[in-house]
């Protein structure tokens, strides 16, 4: 049933904090454990919707994964190639990253697997990650490029050089992750980079890689018939969910929070930079590596902030916080152009038009122009009105942040799809003074 809710306006924000692990690394935790051979324990795993559908999947295919406590989990790997045929369709829910990231895993196993998800993933595109895997042995028996899908894996891969037509952490990963079964070396080419965890997870669990950079970017290279080793996992907070956080001390007065352990890979950390050039008082503090990434706590205190101009190469390393941006730009003097959003439009939703509807709804002037994001704001926005999520978490949570420094609520029509990504939303924003209803 859905659930409206609604922000009130909050300040004195305060407190010091953890938000949940990082999503991308999570995923890649569990399906690199199950890959390798050994154990790898993991710890601050993300335990939202998305993440346990990775951690079925693999289970289905003959992973032994235990959870030992909160965050806690065990992987006991096959081996490259050591999976077995599941006997039931593979539920990936409304994780796009789950399931494209297992067609990788499928395409290096010759049996059949159904992939299938829930009514928003099964209308997301999956061409671009098919493509590339049908280049190297991947079929399916549908004539179409969404979910529901049969697809059937290969026993034996051809490696490929490939070149990304549009930045794509994805689909990069797809391939890479299949390339451990094809003999020789496969080769991803990408003009703009993109986040690169899987390329340092490999490398952690043991594989070869290379990244060699180029007159139009950098190449990944890895080595195929390949052995990944189990390896402990210690997963960072969500660069992405402590957004929400961030952006709530900026906008209610008085506010000065910490939000420890964060992942600050410079691939994540768009958001973060387009915030310190509108005047953020933002610091990483602790600065220091876990598993092979970097980390650090995040202060953020009550800031007055101007527009700028976001530039498209960005895009890639801040892609889920535009939403959340979009909404801090209603508060910023002045106007904010966020340029090359069309990657927005294949998302949960169409992020794009739902959150330019989201501002209008709040009476933020706004307007889409091609692939770009235009929003003029100033120091108070008057709020009301209703905003439709159209069941995406980060529209909800990004429009609840802007209803705690509005004149009047926003109601949100629902939230119950927010435990999606980040199970406890409400609770933590409340335990640091913010208001809900």
């Amino acid at each position: 049933m859905a659930k409206s809710f609604s922000g009130l306006h909050s300040s004195d924000l305060s407190g010091v904090v953890k938000v949940p692990g990082d999503k991308s690394i999570s995923h890649r935790a569990i399906i690199f454990g199950a890959l390798a051979t050994g154990e790898t324990e993991i710890t601050g795993l993300l335990e939202a919707e998305d993440v346990i559908s990775t951690t079925k999947a693999v289970s289905a295919l003959g992973a032994n994964v235990k959870h030992l406590g909160p965050g806690h989990w065990l992987v006991s790997g096959l081996g490259i190639g050591g999976m077995t045929a599941p006997t039931a369709p593979l539920d990936f829910g409304n994780s796009g990253t789950a399931a494209r990231l297992m067609m990788g895993v499928i395409a290096g196993h010759n049996f059949e697997a159904k992939f299938i998800g829930d009514e928003s993933l099964s209308r997301r595109p999956m061409a671009r990650v098919l493509e590339p895997l049908n280049l190297m042995g991947l079929n399916w028996h549908e004539e179409f490029d969404h979910l529901p899908l049969t697809l059937i894996g290969a026993e034996r891969l051809m490696p490929i050089s490939y070149n990304l037509p549009v930045p794509s952490a994805q689909v990069k990963s797809a391939i890479l992750i299949a390339g451990l079964f094809a003999p020789g070396i496969t080769e991803v080419i990408e003009e703009e980079a993109t986040r690169d965890h899987t390329e340092r997870m490999l490398s952690y669990f043991g594989a070869k890689l290379t990244i060699t950079p180029n007159e139009s970017g950098r190449t990944i290279a890895i080595e195929g018939d390949a052995e990944l080793k189990g390896a402990p996992v210690a997963v960072p907070g969500d660069p992405s969910s402590a957004a929400f956080l961030t952006a709530a001390a900026l906008l209610c007065p008085g506010s000065d929070i910490t939000i420890q352990s964060i992942l600050i890979n410079p691939t994540r950390t768009g958001f973060y930079t387009t915030l310190q050039e509108m005047g953020a008082d933002i610091t990483f503090e602790n600065e220091r590596m876990e598993s092979g990434e970097p980390i650090a706590d995040i202060r953020v205190k009550a800031s007055k902030l101007t527009g700028v101009d976001v530039p498209a190469e960005r895009a890639p390393s801040m892609i889920d916080e535009y939403p959340m941006l979009s909404c801090l730009a209603a508060f910023a003097t002045g106007e904010t152009r966020m340029r090359g959003l069309n990657e927005l439009r294949v998302k949960e939703s169409d992020r794009l038009k739902a959150t330019a509807d989201g501002l209008k709804a709040v009476s933020v002037p706004a307007r889409i122009e091609g692939d770009d994001l235009i929003v003029t704001g100033s120091d108070t926005v008057a709020g009301g009105g209703y905003v439709k999520t159209h069941l995406d978490h980060r529209i909800a949570m990004s429009f609840l942040i802007l209803s705690l420094a509005s004149k009047e609520p926003v109601v949100v029509d629902d939230i119950s799809m927010i435990k999606t990504s980040f199970t406890g939303f409400v609770e933590l924003m409340e335990s640091l003074g913010a208001r809900f209803k």
